[in-house]
């Protein structure tokens, strides 16, 4: 099964994933990462990691649909069957969900259905702040049509104390993450291998 991660940012996620990956303790091979910063530091994990990697912007594309088109093309050059956004920050095509239905794993930093798209844990940490909040949390989520609104795959809540920044509660996330979601990788892909041996 060939696996391709989708990112924005500074990768840590990424990094994670990939090292499981290239030490056979995720299933599948991780063909592919696609990002839509050239300039982002994810890339240099995937230069120093041997990951082959293509990045393009939408502007350079000429527009979203153009943008959708080139990168599901990608995809089908690279045999892709399975799509991990891990801090990919653009709402994903209807082209491609359709094309890989029941197939994208999205990591989403709150738990879902609260503080859903952009800022979620600034906005936990206001909510903190003025109302008291005592903690928020982390999904890992198939990705449906909607703004992270498909099935849930696994939660887990994270703690605010009452003398953290945001900057704290950012990094006690992150360290959420870098748990839940290479163990969920492992758990959906090792169920998809073996439901698809069974069937042949």
């Amino acid at each position: 099964m060939k696996i391709a991660i989708l990112a924005s940012g500074n990768g840590t996620n990424f990094q994670a994933l990939a090292e499981k990956f290239q030490s056979g303790e995720i299933p599948g091979e991780l063909s592919l990462l696609f990002c839509d910063h050239p300039d982002a530091y994810v890339v240099e994990r995937a230069k120093k990691l041997n990951v082959p990697y293509e990045s393009f912007t939408v502007k350079e594309c000429g527009g979203k649909k153009p943008y959708e088109e080139r990168l599901l093309d990608l995809l089908n050059a690279h045999q892709i069957d399975f799509l991990i956004l891990a801090g990919y920050m653009r709402v994903i095509g209807a082209e491609i969900i359709k094309t890989f239905e029941n197939s994208i794993i999205n990591l989403h930093p709150a738990y879902l259905p609260e503080y859903p798209g952009l800022h979620s844990i600034e906005r936990a940490f206001e909510d903190h702040v003025q109302n008291g909040r005592t903690e928020t949390g982390v999904t890992v989520h198939y990705v449906d049509c909607g703004l992270d609104s498909g099935p849930i795959i696994a939660q887990r809540h994270v703690p605010i104390y009452d003398e953290d920044t945001v900057d704290e509660l950012e990094e006690r996330v992150h360290e959420c993450e870098h748990i839940l979601f290479p163990q969920t990788i492992k758990r959906v892909l090792n169920d998809r291998i073996a439901y698809e041996k069974g069937s042949n």
